[in-house]
């Protein structure tokens, strides 16, 4: 590399040759070393981690959240780890690396969402918490698993009942009269759940429930049923004040529930955009809420798609379609300051995403000038680099590559050799 003129900023090449911190997901003395390095960076009110991956379903990915989560377990004082699967389905697995259920199949279908229950790799993370909940850690150390993301999916949403009657539930154990009550009135507004899941609906409006005069009454019972919960909140905090949280997050996130399905019913060229929004701001509440739970027991560890982790705006490019909305992220940045911090993830070379290897000038290309096989460099002293924008590599639509903003959106970016 050429030596720098004096009195210039250095270049983006020579910020990534003297501050990337180079590493093995197969070799935990270098894995160990990076996440020392992070952590020590890392504000001390840190509370949440998340890392980030660029397109779904791809098992190294989730090897690296995998090994890096083990040793921020092991050395850092993490307790839980919240990932991008539903959020009320999330106590299914709980009870799995908890020992309070057996059969591991069950716990990766029924509680992890998006068809990711699949993956090799998200057996090989229960497996692992389980063994470590096993090996005789007191209560308070014990590792907790979390879903963060909202009960939807690209071609439905869940229907609300689920959630409400988990808060239903609650409320009858604080007033048995008024869950009785309450359920009384709402249950027979849900009518079918496939009347709410209908795929139609993501693509026709007219196909949807969400601003039927049932849904829009349940929204109003909604309401009550959280005004009432808020009153009780002295006698839920002072019996169990985290199961009295949860069922709050519940009736809390149903209410956002009934808003998604409100706006995959309304005609208007801003539906998509706005469920979108909606999505992620479920996503960063759940998330304020994992870490509410957690913050006597240790640091929570997050994990879902780069763009939903960024602290910038989200952009997504569907054909002719150019979607931008604030993702969970973004609230959390805006929220919890330093308290939050984000690494997103990248690759060079992918036979599962189709991608040779990346073009000159790309932030990815860059990166691989650095020694591997995944190197982790810090963005903060980059942002403020005179540099020229990077190029951007050319990539199918369900893949993200770095670009300018990811400087920015990110404090810390890793990149792998590949990824399969």
């Amino acid at each position: 590399m050429p030596a720098r003129t004096a009195g210039l900023p250095p270049t983006l090449e020579e910020h990534i040759a003297g501050e990337a911190i180079p590493f093995s997901t197969e070799d935990a003395d270098s894995l160990n070393a990076a996440a020392d390095r992070l952590m020590a960076a890392s504000d001390p009110s840190l509370a949440i981690l998340a890392l980030g991956e660029p397109t779904h379903l791809v098992n190294d990915y989730l090897r690296l959240r995998n090994r890096l989560f083990q040793a921020l377990v092991e050395r850092h004082g993490f307790r839980a780890i919240a990932i991008e699967s539903g959020f009320p389905r999330g106590e299914i697995v709980n009870d799995f690396v908890a020992g309070r259920r057996d059969v591991i199949d069950e716990a990766l279908e029924y509680g992890i969402t998006h068809g990711m229950g699949r993956m090799p790799a998200n057996r090989e993370l229960l497996e692992w918490m389980r063994r470590y909940n096993d090996a005789g850690a007191p209560e308070r150390d014990k590792l907790h698993f979390y879903g963060f993301d909202s009960p939807t999916e690209m071609t439905h949403a869940d229907s609300p009942r689920h959630l409400l009657t988990l808060a239903l539930d609650y409320l009858g154990t604080l007033s048995p009269p008024s869950g009785q009550s309450r359920r009384r009135q709402i249950e027979p507004l849900f009518g079918a759940d496939a009347n709410w899941e209908n795929p139609a609906a993501m693509m026709d409006p007219a196909k949807s429930v969400g601003r039927s005069p049932a849904a829009n009454e349940l929204r109003v019972a909604t309401e009550d049923l959280i005004a009432e919960l808020a009153t009780l909140q002295p006698q839920g905090a002072s019996t169990d004040a985290p199961a009295y949280r949860r069922a709050m997050r519940y009736a809390l996130h149903a209410r956002q529930m009934l808003a998604y399905h409100a706006v995959i019913a309304q005609s208007s060229s801003n539906r998509i955009v706005d469920a979108l929004s909606l999505r992620d701001a479920m996503m960063a509440d759940n998330l304020l809420y994992i870490a509410r739970q957690e913050e006597s027991r240790g640091k929570v560890f997050a994990f879902a798609h780069n763009s939903h982790l960024k602290r910038g705006q989200a952009v997504w490019q569907w054909g002719s379609d150019r979607w931008a909305w604030w993702p969970a992220g973004a609230h959390l940045s805006a929220s919890m300051g330093n308290r939050y911090s984000v690494i997103g993830v990248g690759v060079g070379t992918s036979g599962a995403s189709q991608l040779g290897p990346p073009e000159a000038g790309t932030l990815e290309a860059l990166l691989l000038a650095a020694p591997g096989p995944a190197r982790l460099l810090p963005t903060h002293a980059a942002r403020s680099l005179g540099i020229h924008d990077p190029n951007v590599r050319t990539a199918n639509p369900q893949f993200f590559p770095f670009d300018r903003q990811s400087l920015t959106d990110f404090d810390w970016l890793a990149l792998l050799d590949r990824a399969d």
